[in-house]
């Protein structure tokens, strides 16, 4: 029987069941009254009865009836108890039979499931159906829950960009009332987006657009690429994600109009199409601030404001501003004041000025934060996210913020923050409901370099450990003549407080295939970092290393005895002196300024770091070590173009007795590309390998651009040009094999250009470099290949 057919057959049966029932009270007990008298009396059984149950309590029927014994029922009651234990979902069949001061409840009950099973399935695997389903074994057989498992499993498949699948539950009948379910799906094909296009746009081409959304158009590897299947949840969140492009950079008025999603004539494919109204790009005006609240001066807020008059608007700046007055609000003791962005428009000079004003908000107070929906993660690891505790004055933008710091824990697949009305007129409760999804992570990687070959990465990750929002990681990596191994572990909240622990450890070694020499660096590093102000951090860190230099070819400038030095063997005798193992003990700070994330402008974002490491608290090694780096970058011409810029330079200076080593100075390593590791610096040219030697000081400019190249964008293929600039130079002692040690300061240089592909398997970069400026014994690489992958 399909399951229409059944389900029809029900409602008759149940209409026919109501029937009865309602005849049998009106001819039962007032066959001398008229049907609508019969309906108001009332009447008393003395016993209840029940038959026909066989695995459900007669006190749970009892439960849903409601019906005592000697007590009053009315028909109206009868029928009341007849709908609820006909909704309760447990029984194929209820009937009330009055017998005198007797009430019979005859009950038919469901089956009980016996097997679930799914058939024609291919895409998703029984155990991802399984968990999308409510119908499980041993369990009441209850036809809409079925029916509510098939929808699920069409969304799921929807979800997949399979919107054209068929899912039919099929019910077996077993013996001793039980039922077999079976689901049978008809996957059907995948729904690509075969086009993604815009219309109304000028300021931004559809190339750049495409990259904001989260949908994809299908390309080469669209069987590997999940977001180029359509899925019908996705196209909200991706017109929301236009919107917050085009607001962000000075376009208060844009509406995407419309999304018009048209499938294909073959059901495998779809056409979307955004509608845009783009609206007039508009520059920030006066900037004014105005208080209506008696103890706060506006003249202590105006520079709060921190916007220029003419830069490109944008909801973010006055986001900001508003917070900082807010905040200076409450540290002079205001509470319950508000900062109202008043602007008016100039369409002439298409500005907007900003008034904000200071003003007495509604009184209320924050009764309570309820949390559900975690399982794993702690509650107070969601409740820190909140600058608002219990008994706190409410402040809506401060409950908007936390919302924004929970999603982005990356722990729930859903972070919702609502309020609602406390227990009294002045009070608030704040609900947040998450939904968790996996935070740990399982990596095997390969990486490829021209120079190092091959390498294999394992890792193991967990970003919520144990639930308490700490994060653990064990990496291990080798390539042709090293390995390397790290641990690191992190307490993001020590103490309850915006103070990030780190606990860092590191095992690495190379071997001499490469070089006249084989290293063993170890170490531990435990930090602790906190905020200075809204976008600069600081990091206190104490280091402990042991490293060592082992397996130096010694130097012999005459093997065969013949007094001549052509057949000379070995490695420079800079680093025989400088053989044997060190232990350093050091104390450092890093100081961090980064707008990337917090900036006003999107296109634009710039970070500052100095840092610096004071060894000599026991240990071999005295010395002091700077380094500093500052890096921009930019986005131009509407934003297809993006620049950067990386300048970085370190010393590090010996103090006392200490004499450094190889394992102490700077080398070339990934500072300065077209140059092999260690392919400049400072150079014993007399040695027979002409060994590098690193050096006290380093200095590096890069300067690169990415661009499209002409292949459609969802392929992930771009270019770029680089240009880098630095020197590695310094050394003290100079001895080498023939006194010809160059630690000069020369200027190396090289150009090149790169292909960028945000691979299904990774990101791959390949470098074409050509250095334009060397020495002689420099070492060039001419081309690179980069790959990082997880699977």
């Amino acid at each position: 029987m399909t399951n229409r057919r059944k389900n029809a057959f029900l409602g008759r049966s149940l209409l026919t069941t109501r029937l009865v029932a309602v005849a049998l009270l009106g001819g039962g007990f007032a066959a001398a009254l008229p049907p609508v008298a019969a309906m108001a009396q009332e009447y008393r059984f003395s016993q209840v009865k029940i038959e026909g149950n066989d695995t459900i309590e007669a006190a749970t029927i009892l439960a849903y009836a409601k019906i005592a014994r000697g007590s009053s029922v009315s028909a109206a009651q009868l029928n009341d108890a007849y709908q609820r234990l006909q909704g309760s979902g447990l029984f194929e069949k209820v009937d009330l039979v009055p017998q005198g001061g007797t009430l019979v409840i005859r009950v038919q009950e469901f089956p009980t499931v016996n097997v679930v099973s799914f058939e024609g399935n291919k895409v998703l695997k029984d155990e991802i159906l399984a968990g999308e389903v409510k119908t499980q074994p041993r369990k009441v057989y209850s036809p809409a829950t079925v029916e509510a498992d098939a929808a699920a499993i069409v969304k799921g498949y929807a979800d997949a960009g399979r919107v054209n699948v068929r899912v039919d539950p099929k019910v077996i009948k077993r013996d001793n009332n039980r039922v077999d379910v079976v689901f049978e799906v008809k996957e059907g094909f995948v729904s690509e987006v075969e086009r993604i296009s815009f219309t109304g746009n000028s300021a931004y081409s559809d190339r750049r657009l495409r990259d904001v959304l989260q949908t994809k158009q299908a390309g080469l590897l669209h069987r590997l690429i999940q977001r180029d299947n359509f899925v019908a949840d996705r196209v909200d969140l991706d017109r929301q994600l236009l919107t917050d492009f085009y607001r962000s950079r000075g376009y208060p008025d844009v509406q995407v109009t419309g999304v018009s999603s048209e499938m294909a004539r073959d059901r495998e494919g779809f056409f979307m199409t955004f509608n845009i109204r783009e609206g007039q790009q508009y520059h920030f005006g006066k900037i004014t601030t105005v208080s209506e609240v008696s103890e706060l001066d506006a003249k202590d807020f105006e520079k709060l404001a921190k916007i220029r008059e003419g830069v490109i608007y944008s909801p973010n700046a006055i986001d900001l501003a508003i917070t900082r007055m807010e905040e200076t609000a409450l540290r002079k003791g205001a509470n319950f004041v508000r900062v109202d962005p008043r602007i008016t428009r100039d369409p002439k000079t298409q500005t907007l000025n900003v008034e904000f004003a200071l003003v007495r908000g509604q009184r209320l107070f924050v009764e309570r934060i309820d949390i559900e929906g975690n399982t794993t993660t702690l509650d107070s690891v969601i409740r820190r996210e909140f600058h608002t505790v219990e008994g706190d004055p409410f402040n809506a933008r401060e409950i908007r913020n936390s919302a924004e710091r929970i999603r982005a824990l990356g722990f729930f697949t859903k972070a919702d923050v609502n309020t609602r009305q406390g227990s009294g007129p002045d009070q608030v409760i704040v609900d947040v409901n998450v939904e968790e999804q996996p935070t740990g992570s399982l990596t095997l990687g390969a990486s490829y370099g021209a120079s190092q070959g091959f390498g294999v990465n394992v890792g193991v990750q967990e970003a919520n450990f144990l639930g308490r929002g700490q994060y653990l990681g064990v990496q291990v990596g080798t390539t042709s003549g090293t390995s390397s191994s790290s641990l690191d572990f992190i307490e993001p909240y020590l103490f309850g407080r915006d103070l990030k622990m780190r606990y860092h450890m590191w095992y690495d070694t190379s071997e001499n295939d490469n070089s006249d020499y084989s290293t063993r660096m170890q170490g531990l590093s435990p930090s602790i970092e906190f905020p200075l102000a809204q976008n600069s951090r600081l990091e206190l860190r104490y280091t402990f290393s042991r490293d060592k230099l082992y397996d130096v070819t010694a130097y012999d400038p005459d093997p065969d005895g013949d007094s001549t030095t052509s057949d000379a063997v070995g490695s420079s005798p800079i680093l025989s002196r400088e053989e044997g193992q060190y232990d350093t003990s050091s104390l450092g700070y890093t100081y961090t300024w980064d707008t990337r994330r917090t900036g006003i402008d999107p296109r634009y974002g710039f970070t500052f770091r100095f840092s610096q490491d004071y060894a000599g608290l026991g240990g071999d090694v005295t010395a002091v070590t700077s380094t500093a780096l500052l890096r921009g970058e930019r986005k131009v011409w509407n934003e297809e173009v993006t620049l950067r810029a990386e300048l970085e330079g370190g010393m590090v200076n010996p103090t006392g007795d200490t004499q450094l080593t190889i394992l102490d100075r700077f080398s070339g390593n990934g500072k300065i590309r077209g140059f092999e590791p260690n392919g400049y610096g400072p150079r014993d040219t007399g040695a027979p390998n002409k060994d590098a030697l690193g050096g006290k000081y380093f200095a590096a400019l890069r300067m690169e651009s990415e661009f499209p190249i002409g292949i459609p964008e969802e392929y992930g293929v771009t270019g770029g040009l680089f240009w880098d600039i630095g020197s590695v130079w310094g050394l003290e002692d100079k001895a080498g094999a023939t006194g010809t040690v160059d630690d000069s300061m020369h200027l190396r240089s090289a150009v090149g250009f790169s292909v960028f592909w945000r691979s299904a398997i990774g990101p791959l970069r390949l470098n074409f470099s050509k250095a334009i400026k060397k020495e002689d014994y420099d070492k060039e690489q001419n081309f690179d290949l980069t790959i990082s992958t997880q699977f």
